[in-house]
């Protein structure tokens, strides 16, 4: 019998004169792309016997090409905790048996990280977020679902109306009945915020679709029936760039409320209910002074909507001294024209006075 070991080996189990432990070692060392894969987890056995199966595949997140539309299969890369690394060619991902999730960008295979999620040991830890999100957070019972449905439903109506006010003026219509639609809008535009707080069915959804409807009703409509209004009397020169300032004012007024910190106390600027609601109550009750006057009246409004100076709430304004409350009403009984006039002009002012003291306090 042979003495060499490969002599023997050859004589018994190799065809190949001279290859059977060259050829044996050769597939031991490296071996297919699948194989590196399937016993990546094994690469740790060489150094430290600790490190077994202490091995990561770093995914990064597939490209697309802008050009053609292709997606660039990424390169991967094999990490040991004993410092050795290797790169493996993208291929391997599809040829690997470990989870049917990995070729989705975001996850960490057998200890390692992709972006976006977790895979580990073949399942996903973190599902993938829906792709339809519930308008009604929260229990979805009938008994909430009806009272999410009514809240919406004084929405929906506050919209109608404004609509419906657009058709009157357009329509040379009575304006008058225009404006009273205008100032049903604004009760109903405050009566689902209140039933929705309430009755617990508060929602972004809500807060959103409230915004549009506003945008319909206190942003279009009521720069509409302010035209029908001054249309016959005021220039259209001015009138038409003044009412336009109303509409895109009270769009950036909205888009600001949604997306700035909430104040209990101030408005950041006038808000568009109370603009829509002056510009209405203007239209009924038709105080006596020049058109241009009127024209200036509507601007300034606009402006009032977008500038930052503070305004108080209604809340705040109950809690006034009482004398304060009586004058307005004092002064409705001897001329309610004026005393309308008056009054929201003193509304306007207080926004810089309290900015001013505000300033002032903060220098001191």
């Amino acid at each position: 019998m042979p003495s060499t070991p490969w002599q023997r080996r050859r004589t018994t189990d190799s065809p190949r004169p001279g290859g059977g432990r060259q050829w044996a070692g050769r597939l031991r060392r490296s071996g297919s792309l699948a194989r590196q894969v399937l016993f990546a987890g094994r690469a740790g056995r060489r150094g430290d016997g600790n490190v077994a199966g202490a091995t990561s595949l770093l995914v990064p997140p597939a490209e697309t090409d802008t050009r053609t539309g292709r997606v660039k299969l990424p390169r991967l890369r094999m990490r040991r905790r004993d410092g050795l690394s290797r790169d493996l060619s993208a291929e391997a991902l599809s040829v690997a048996p470990v989870s049917p999730a990995v070729g989705i960008p975001g996850g960490v295979i057998s200890g390692g990280v992709v972006p976006g999620g977790v895979i580990s040991g073949g399942v996903r830890e973190d599902e993938p977020a829906p792709l339809a999100i519930p308008l009604l957070p929260g229990e979805r019972t009938v008994a909430r679902r009806i009272r999410f449905a009514l809240v919406n439903a004084c929405t929906l109506s506050s919209l109608m109306l404004g609509l419906s006010a657009i058709f009157i003026a357009v329509n040379h219509g009575d304006v008058r009945l225009a404006a009273g639609l205008l100032i049903a809008c604004v009760v109903f535009d405050g009566l689902d915020g209140f039933l929705a707080r309430r009755l617990g069915v508060a929602s972004p959804f809500g807060a959103q679709m409230d915004s549009l409807a506003d945008m319909c009703s206190f942003g279009l409509a009521a720069p509409v029936v302010v035209y029908a209004w001054l249309n016959d009397e005021a220039p259209t020169g001015l009138l038409v760039p003044a009412c336009a300032l109303v509409a895109a004012a009270a769009a950036i007024r909205l888009a600001r409320f949604n997306v700035s910190p909430k104040d209990g106390r101030f408005f950041c600027g006038v808000p568009t209910t109370m603009c829509a609601a002056v510009l209405a109550l203007s239209t009924l009750i038709a105080p006596e002074m020049p058109p241009l006057l009127r024209v200036a009246g509507v601007a300034l409004l606009g402006l009032a909507m977008v500038s930052s100076f503070p305004y108080a709430k209604l809340a705040r304004l109950v809690k006034l001294p009482p004398w304060l409350l009586v004058l307005p009403l004092v002064g409705a009984l001897v001329d309610f024209r004026i005393t309308f006039v008056v009054a929201v002009l003193a509304y306007l002012v207080s926004g810089p006075l309290l900015w001013l003291r505000e300033r002032a306090r903060h220098a001191a």
